[in-house]
């Protein structure tokens, strides 16, 4: 994402000179200065001069880093890690690897960061969880998005629609003073309509919002008569230092103005500003109550990055104390562009720091009860994705994305969904079983994806409406069991995944179980047989002297030779299932009896009956 000036807030850098090359002097200059295009230009000076070293390679990768320009940044980085680095540049350089779909390959600099920095949450999140991608990628699809008539070829992002008015912001003044980091125009607060048919049109500026530097996003109250925007050190001309050298430069903060008439008055400065940290993209609560915003003041999580935090709004129009939404939303790593939804609970947000698909990718989370929620795709790709935003009453929204190489405003539609809630208990106590795997499958019998239950019992899914959808639920101890989620437009199911505990009947020769079935020529494992081989392991683990025979059999129909290789095949499976789950070999074999050993003996026999005839039984040897 080129405008991170605006959009991720603005981190004091400190100016520092590179203790084995003095040569960096100017391009330090320029890269604090957040000058980047120059900043690389000097770097790359060094390089064909024969004066690089870990930290220039550092320094370049970072400048492309921040202009998210991946390949040149993997390339530097790749360099720069030849060296022992800190921390945070292997985390960057897995970001970009990931923004390249190079899975594999961030993995290993992840695993390096996580040793480098093992009480970050970032690098217990991927401790705990290293193989997340092929769930995102699978997940169920929320939204669809399309791109929009509004973006130009400039950067644009932060579009929010309030009744039919789209603000957003945007690069596009040819007639404003480029700026070093993206070498575009500075940001202004522009405004269009938003048409019945979904168009937007006649785009202009707000000209009583911007400056002459960076404006934008903005807010709006709920009766139109209150905005609340960011904007670049609004009207100072002056690039500051601190008493450490540090460079103030390019500070955001936030700002509030009121209607008057056609235009926008009495602006002034919010009370938790400070020229010692940035405060951005804010988002007021639809009752006005409650202002969120993302800010790298102190109590983040990380160091200079940015949270989400959130300030009380009283009726009088003051403000209370700016409080830390805290690790549930924020990691050290960058969160930004919240949206808090009409609901007044539900918040999206952008995050560089939560398990994505790469760069910043778009989270939702309900803050009464919830856990944040990757999105997935195609909300979500391999580049940046950030600003989502909501028009509960037009059911239509917006979000931001570099995906074609430029910030781009894209329109988002909501796709019918069903939360469906499964809790697993047990049938005859009725207590909460927690760690019980919960597989979801489509109409067609494929898994979707598995989930082991929380400390209540639950797993929740999200599925489409109107579609039948099946739950297998398992625990050791227990019978497995099958749970329909019936055709639904929602928005929520919920599914009580009562568990038999397991009481097989053992006598002194046979295990005595429901009869494990194969389908017509197939010797595969079934997910109802393998419920109840599960019963069968459960058994041998508690009894864990005891040897088993499996006898695997068939129907009538095919040749005498041609059944006794299946039914042995049959057996084959059977035992290499109980094997795969923990059993002994020594305590399991198979034997496969062909049609000798008929369950119904019938000449012509139904389809039923043939059924019945095609099974696994299981004998005590020892």
């Amino acid at each position: 994402m080129k405008n991170l000036y605006i959009t991720l807030s603005f981190v004091a850098i400190s100016f520092t000179i590179s203790a084995q090359n003095k040569n960096t002097k100017i391009a330090d200059k320029l890269y604090a200065r957040y000058e980047y295009i120059d900043a690389a230009k000097e770097y790359l000076k060094l390089v064909e001069n024969g004066k690089a070293d870990g930290y220039v390679n550092k320094q370049l990768a970072d400048t492309y880093y921040n202009m998210f320009n991946t390949s040149e940044a993997i390339k530097w980085y790749a360099k720069a890690t030849e060296t022992q680095q800190d921390a945070e540049t292997y985390y960057r350089y897995a970001q970009m690897l990931k923004a390249e779909g190079k899975y594999e390959d961030a993995n290993k600099q992840m695993k390096k960061f996580a040793a480098a920095a093992p009480s970050d949450l970032r690098a217990k999140a991927f401790n705990e969880n290293p193989n997340y991608i092929p769930r995102l990628l699978d997940k169920a699809k929320l939204f669809d998005v399309k791109s929009s008539d509004i973006s130009s070829d400039k950067s644009d992002f932060g579009a929010v629609l309030y009744d039919n008015t789209l603000y957003f912001t945007s690069a596009r003044n040819g007639a404003r003073k480029s700026y070093g980091w993206t070498d575009e125009p500075f940001l202004d607060v522009y405004r269009a309509d938003y048409n019945t048919d979904g168009t937007v049109t006649n785009a202009t500026t707000v000209s009583s919002l911007n400056s002459q530097y960076h404006d934008g996003p903005l807010t709006m109250s709920a009766d139109g008569n209150t905005v609340y925007f960011s904007s670049d050190s609004f009207r100072e001309k002056t690039f500051e230092k601190d008493k450490k050298n540090n460079l103030k430069l390019g500070r955001n903060s936030i700002y509030k103005a009121t209607k008057s008439g056609d235009s926008w008055g009495s602006i002034e400065s919010l009370p938790f500003n400070s020229k010692e940290f940035s405060t951005s993209n804010p988002s007021l609560s639809r009752d006005g109550k409650t202002l969120y915003f993302s800010s790298n003041r102190p109590g983040s999580l990380g160091t200079g990055t940015t949270d989400i935090w959130k300030v009380a709004v009283n009726a009088d129009g003051t403000c209370g104390e700016p409080q830390n939404l805290g690790n549930k939303v924020n990691t050290e790593g960058n969160e930004s562009f919240p949206f808090i939804a009409d609901d007044n609970k539900t918040l999206f947000f952008a995050s560089s720091g939560k398990q994505g698909l790469g760069g910043l990718d778009v989270y939702q989370i309900d803050l009464t009860t919830g856990e944040a929620v990757n999105l997935g795709k195609p909300v979500n790709t391999e580049k940046d994705d950030f600003a989502f935003t909501f028009n509960e009453n037009k059911k239509i929204g917006f979000l931001s994305s570099n995906r074609n190489g430029n910030d781009d405003i894209f329109i988002v539609n909501p796709i019918c969904g069903v939360d469906a809630l499964i809790v697993v208990t047990n049938a005859k106590t009725g207590e909460i079983l927690s760690n019980a795997s919960v597989s979801i499958l489509d109409d067609k019998k494929n898994v979707i994806a598995t989930e082991m239950s929380n400390s209540k019992g639950e797993v929740s899914y999200r599925v489409e409406c109107d579609r039948a959808y099946v739950v297998q639920a398992s625990k050791d101890g227990y019978e497995g069991n099958t749970f329909a989620i019936t055709k639904s437009k929602g928005p929520k199911a919920k599914v009580d995944a009562a568990l038999q505990p397991i009481d097989v009947i053992v006598t002194e020769t046979e295990i005595i179980l429901k009869p494990i079935y194969f389908e017509f020529d197939k010797a595969n494992i079934t997910q109802e047989g393998a419920f109840e081989l599960d019963k069968l392991i459960q058994v041998m683990k508690n009894n864990d002297k005891m040897v088993i025979m499996a006898k695997s059999h068939t129907d009538s129909r095919g040749s005498d030779n041609y059944n006794l290789t299946l039914s042995d095949r049959r057996a084959k499976s059977t035992v290499q299932y109980i094997i795969s789950k923990g059993i002994d070999a020594s305590r399991i074999s198979g034997k496969g009896m062909g049609e000798l050993e008929p369950k119904e003996i019938c000449k012509p026999c139904t389809e039923a009956q043939y059924a019945l005839n095609r099974r696994s039984e299981f004998l005590i040897v020892k």
